[in-house]
């Protein structure tokens, strides 16, 4: 099918609730995008985050292809050898990275799902019905993880939403000090907000954070839906600042292109009730094969270091650029995002018609998330084509 064909057949049916761009992409390998007219384009959006491991990887393919033949989705209220074995070799990467003595595992199918069931545990181990958020947050779109976002413009058409939320101020720990009360639950957290600008925050303000919640008796939730599983140089975003929180949330690359979301909170804290909380395809034996060939891959191929050291040449390489469009370059690792003084919109544009696939944060931010396999030389090729369009 051409361009025109599988627009016209998918705009006839389609809620209208996700805009298009005026592209069909039916292939991906690795870190490039290819279209129904044959364009090629680098990937630097990752499939909006999720291509960690690039598309299709080879050892992620295969365990998907094993596991079909075997057993794809079933009973939640078996056991089954695939979770069994993902649990065990996830939770010995989420223990050394966050500093955790054991750790409980609950699987669902997105991030956006496994906040929700971040705010039922919060509120279920505590007995608080309040929640801190950060502005400028994005957390999801279902109705408990939108109460959690922060602009008006994804909430307003869907209030009344979950009462009991509050907003403080990003890297503001004064802000959260007046926020987080005696009847706060919980305080959920990005250690870089991604769609609200990629803006990194500050190891004073986490640690300061942690000590307040301990403190007061809230639990601290990191979202690392999109910051973990290697993306900003390490597992998890927390690494950077030593940040050991009580609860952190998995989605996107945790399942390698296949739907899967993780909450995951420090043993001590106890467990749920059978019956309190649970989903259909959560933790399928297909999600968790492809999932244990992800953990592999992160391993053998060292992509958080490479991710690391890709990511400073990165923005070293964009700040360096001959233009005085560009007003900041921030992030950590592969999670790059450059402020412009002027709209993005303009800017994705020239870049698609120029074979580069990016990503807003905002009115002026141009997000870079690549997948973490990229090629040096596709990267400086990146490079080049933002200094064209913005010369």
């Amino acid at each position: 099918m051409n361009y025109e064909e599988i627009s016209t057949l998918e705009s006839t049916y389609t809620s209208g609730g996700v805009g298009r761009r005026p592209v069909a992409i039916v292939r991906a390998s690795g870190a490039r995008l290819w279209d129904s007219e044959g364009n090629e384009y680098i990937d630097c959006a990752a499939s909006q985050g999720w291509a960690n491991v690039g598309h299709s990887h080879p050892a992620v393919v295969a365990a998907i292809q094993r596991q079909l033949q075997i057993y794809v989705a079933g009973q939640e209220s078996s056991f089954n050898d695939q979770r069994a074995l993902w649990m065990q070799e996830l939770a010995g990467v989420l223990q050394p990275s966050l500093n955790w003595d054991g750790c409980v595992i609950h699987p669902s199918n997105s991030g956006t799902e496994a906040n929700e069931a971040a705010i039922k545990f919060a509120r279920y181990i505590t007995g608080r019905p309040g929640i801190v958020a950060a502005k400028r947050s994005f957390h999801g779109r279902t109705m408990g993880a939108l109460s959690l976002t922060w602009n008006p413009k994804y909430r307003k058409p869907f209030e009344p939403l979950v009462p009991g939320v509050t907003h403080a101020t990003f890297d503001d720990i004064d802000s959260f000090a007046e926020a987080v009360g005696d009847d706060t639950a919980a305080v959920i957290i990005e250690i870089v907000q991604g769609e609200g600008g990629v803006f990194p925050g500050s190891g004073e303000f986490f640690r300061a954070l942690r000590q307040l919640c301990t403190e007061r008796g809230a639990l601290l939730i990191v979202d690392e839906i999109q910051t973990g599983v290697g993306r900003t140089g390490r597992w998890l975003a927390c690494e950077h600042f030593g940040l050991s929180p009580d609860v952190v949330t998995l989605g996107k690359s945790i399942g390698g292109g296949l739907p899967m979301g993780v909450t995951a909170w420090r043993s001590e804290l106890g467990r749920l009730k059978p019956g309190l909380h649970g989903s259909t395809f959560g933790g399928n034996p297909l999600a968790c094969a492809a999932s244990r060939a992800v953990i592999q891959v992160m391993r053998d191929e060292n992509l958080p270091a490479r991710a690391d050291r890709l990511g400073q040449e990165l923005r070293e390489n964009l700040a360096a650029l001959p233009t005085q469009k560009i007003r900041q370059v921030r992030g950590l690792g592969l999670m790059v995002g450059v402020e412009l003084r002027g709209k993005v919109t303009p800017v994705l544009q020239q870049l698609i018609q120029r074979g580069v696939w990016a990503l807003p944060a905002g009115l002026n931010v141009l997000r870079l998330l690549p997948p973490l396999v990229i090629q040096e030389e596709d990267l400086a090729r990146v490079t080049a084509v933002i200094g064209e369009v913005l010369a």
